[in-house]
């Protein structure tokens, strides 16, 4: 006997299918057109390197590069939890990271911009609030760089070559 579940499913499916969707990473996907093909801009700070780190987790390493990927990170710091004694407890790290990526001759082929927020706690020691403040730096960069990915990976039906 069919669930409604299980028939939304099937429905769902089967209209993916029909409207064209096909996977970034399938046969004729435009994952391909960018695997290796990114150099990112030279990290200047610690989370410009971890920033790259994960493109290059994502995109693979730049051995073969014919796009050049340029991006500007900035990271606000704002008190999230405050005592009544005006003691902060939480601080919120909000990223955004502005790309854009260039082709060979220069020419920008996409570009945007993403955003993202983490936060961490200072109730410990001054070593483990620095501690959770550069955990929270590293993961804000990790998530910028994932969208940044995803935002490239949508565009890569469009890029040439």
């Amino acid at each position: 006997m069919w669930s409604p579940d299980r028939r939304a499913l099937i429905l769902g499916l089967l209209a993916m299918a029909g409207c064209g969707l096909q996977p970034v990473h399938g046969p004729g996907g435009g994952g391909n057109r960018l695997f290796g093909k990114v150099r990112p801009r030279d990290p200047d700070t610690p989370l410009d390197f971890v920033f790259n780190r994960r493109l290059a987790e994502r995109l693979g390493p730049d051995d073969m590069a014919i796009y050049d990927l340029d991006y500007r990170i900035s990271v606000g710091v704002t008190s999230q939890a405050i005592t009544p004694d005006e003691i902060t407890t939480r601080y919120s790290l909000n990223g955004t990271a502005d790309f854009a990526l260039t082709g060979p001759d220069g020419a920008v082929l996409t570009q945007g911009r993403v955003s993202s927020f983490t936060s961490y706690s200072t109730t410990g020691t001054t070593i483990s609030t620095l501690a959770a403040e550069g955990d929270a730096r590293e993961r804000l960069a990790l998530m910028m760089a994932d969208q940044v990915v995803t935002r490239l990976l949508a565009a890569a039906r469009t890029l040439p070559g």
